[in-house]
C-alpha cells in the first residue's frame, strides 16, 4: 500500500470518528460573510474595533505549540495566518487529532497581530466544512513530472500561485478584448459548434454522428462561414470566442481543442484590419497586463519583444524567394521538397502529394517562422493558400491576406473576404479535388454557403485570432498547454 493509501485510510477513520460524535463534515450553508483580503484591507479598523467575521478556505501548513495552534489558511483571495488558543475554545484537542492539511474549515474571529508583529486572527469558533482524503504534495513533491502537473491541474493550481495568477491574467486579457470590440461597437454572436460541413479553415476535422437524424456530423474546425452568413443577413460588426476543434498534432503551439477569436467587419478591407490589430494589441498591453514603465515591451522566451506600431509587412513570396533563393513562379515540387529535407523537415507521404503552394507553406512554417521575433504582418499569401480571401487587384496569383506572427508563432490570420459567389464556387470545387486526392485538411464543397453569398455579401473584412497563443506570449509562458487550463493529454 502506497503512503498516499495509508493516509487516507486514516482519514477515513477520522471521518467516521467524526461522524460518531455528531459533526457535519460536509454541510452545504456556510457562515462565511468575509475574504481574506477583506480582513487584510481592514486590518487596522477591524482590530481596533475587535471586529468578528467568519473567514473560510484551505489548510496549507499547521503548527502546535502547547496550547496554541497556527493555521495558514487560504482562499481565492490570498492567505492568512488563524491562530486559535485552547482557552478561547472548547473542543481544543480535536484541532490536532482530526485535522489535516487540506481540509477546508471556516472561523470565526478578530484581527490581532501577533508578538512578532504578523498579521493573524483569533480564531474564537471553528468547523470542518470539507475533510480531505488526499495528502496535498507538498513544494513540488510528486508533481515534478510536468504531464502530472496538466493531468492534476488542480494540485498544480494550489501548489503553484504563478499559474493561477496566468490563468486569472487569460481571463482578464479575454475580457479587454470583449471591452475593446465591443466599445468600437461590434456585438458579440455564438455559431453551431456541430457542423453538416467542416469549412472556415484548411484543417482536418473531428467527424460524429448525430443519431436522431442519422447524419455525419463534424466538430467545427472555424466559425467563419456561419459568421459570414451573419453579414449577409444584415450584420456589419461582429464577433465571436469561442472553441474550435482540429484533428492535428500537438506541440508547444498546437491543442485539438482551443479557443479563437473571429471579428468580421462589413465595409473595412485587411489593410483596416491590421491597423485595428495594432489597436487592439496595444489596448490589451495597456489595460490587462501588470504596469510597466512601457507596456509596449513584452518579454518573451528570453526576447524582449516590442508591440509599438506600426508593424512591418513582408510579402509571402519573398520569405520564400529569401530561404531558397530561388523564383517562387519557376520552381518545382521536387526542388522544394529536397529543400525541406536539407532544412531537416521529415517528408511525409501525404507532403509528397502536396501541390507547390502548399509546400511553400511548408518552407514558410518549418523553415522561416520561428526567425521573426518582432510582430510582423505576412501579407499577400497565394491564392492556392487562401481559398476565402479576395484576390487582389495588381497580382491575381496572391490575395488580400494577413498573417500577424509575434516571438517566432502565427497568432492572427485575416483576410478581406472574398463575397463573388461565382468565383468562391470556382475555388471550392479546386479545393475538393484536391481533396478528393488526398489531401484531408482541403475543405469541402459547401453549397449552403455559396448560395448565402449570392444573395449578396459587402465588402467584409475577417480576422481570426489564438487566443490561446496570444496569451501564451503575452505571459511568457512556453507551451500553450500552460494557458489551457486542461490540455489535451495521452492516456496513462
Amino acid at each position: 500500500m502506497s503512503t498516499s493509501d495509508e493516509i487516507k485510510k486514516i482519514r477515513i477513520k477520522k471521518i467516521e470518528e467524526l461522524k460518531k460524535d455528531g459533526k457535519e463534515l460536509y454541510p452545504s450553508h456556510c457562515f462565511k460573510n468575509k475574504t481574506i483580503s477583506d480582513i487584510l484591507k481592514n486590518f487596522s479598523s477591524f482590530s481596533k474595533q475587535k471586529k468578528n467575521s467568519w473567514i473560510a478556505g484551505r489548510i496549507m501548513n499547521m503548527r502546535f505549540h502547547g496550547g496554541i495552534a497556527f493555521i495558514d489558511l487560504r482562499d481565492e483571495s490570498g492567505e492568512l495566518q488563524i491562530v486559535i488558543k485552547k482557552e478561547n475554545i472548547k473542543d481544543f484537542d480535536s484541532l490536532e487529532k482530526y485535522l489535516d492539511s487540506g481540509d477546508f474549515i471556516e472561523v470565526r474571529g478578530y484581527p490581532f497581530k501577533t508578538k512578532r508583529g504578523e498579521k493573524s486572527l483569533l480564531v474564537k469558533e471553528w468547523r470542518i466544512i470539507s475533510k480531505s482524503l488526499r495528502p496535498l504534495p507538498s513544494e513540488w513533491y510528486g508533481l515534478k513530472d510536468s504531464e502530472e502537473r496538466f493531468r492534476k491541474r488542480y494540485l498544480d493550481l494550489i501548489l503553484n500561485q504563478d499559474v493561477k495568477k496566468r490563468f486569472e491574467l487569460r481571463s482578464l486579457i479575454i475580457k479587454t478584448m470583449r471591452d475593446f470590440f465591443n466599445n468600437k461597437g461590434f456585438l458579440e454572436v455564438e455559431t453551431p459548434i456541430l457542423q453538416t460541413l467542416a469549412g472556415g479553415a484548411t484543417a482536418r476535422p473531428f467527424k460524429t454522428r448525430l443519431d436522431t437524424l442519422n447524419i455525419p456530423l463534424y466538430l467545427r474546425i472555424a466559425p467563419e462561414l456561419y459568421l459570414k452568413k451573419l453579414i449577409v443577413g444584415g450584420f456589419e460588426k461582429i464577433y465571436e470566442i469561442g472553441k474550435n476543434f482540429r484533428n492535428e498534432g500537438i506541440d508547444k503551439t498546437h491543442n485539438p481543442e482551443f479557443t479563437m477569436l473571429e471579428l468580421y467587419w462589413a465595409y473595412a478591407d485587411y489593410q483596416d484590419m491590421m491597423g485595428f490589430i495594432e489597436d487592439l494589441l496595444v489596448y490589451i498591453l495597456k489595460n490587462a497586463l501588470p504596469k510597466t514603465k512601457n507596456p509596449l515591451l513584452v518579454n518573451y522566451n528570453g526576447q524582449l519583444i516590442n508591440f509599438t506600431p506600426p508593424y512591418p509587412k513582408v510579402n509571402f513570396l519573398d520569405i520564400i524567394k529569401e530561404e531558397m533563393k530561388v523564383d517562387p513562379l519557376t520552381v518545382d515540387e521536387k526542388n522544394i521538397l529536397s529543400f525541406l529535407q536539407n532544412k531537416g523537415v521529415d517528408i511525409t507521404s501525404e507532403m509528397r502529394q502536396y501541390n507547390k503552394w502548399e509546400l511553400f507553406d511548408e518552407v514558410y512554417k518549418k523553415v522561416h517562422l520561428e526567425k521573426m521575433i518582432q510582430p510582423t504582418f505576412i501579407i499577400h499569401h497565394p491564392v492556392a493558400l487562401s481559398p476565402l480571401a479576395k484576390l487582389r487587384k495588381e497580382n491575381n496569383e496572391e490575395t488580400e491576406r494577413f498573417q500577424l506572427v509575434v516571438g517566432g508563432i502565427e497568432c492572427v490570420n485575416g483576410y478581406s473576404e472574398l463575397n463573388d459567389p461565382i468565383d468562391q464556387a470556382r475555388r471550392f470545387k479546386i479545393q475538393e479535388k484536391r481533396r478528393k486526392a488526398g489531401n484531408k485538411e482541403a475543405p469541402q464543397y459547401n453549397s449552403d454557403f455559396v448560395e448565402a453569398l449570392e444573395y449578396g455579401m459587402p465588402p467584409t473584412a475577417g480576422v481570426g485570432i489564438g487566443i490561446d497563443r496570444l496569451v501564451m506570449i503575452l505571459t511568457n509562458a512556453p507551451s500553450v498547454k500552460e494557458v489551457i487550463f486542461f490540455p489535451f493529454m495521452r492516456n496513462k
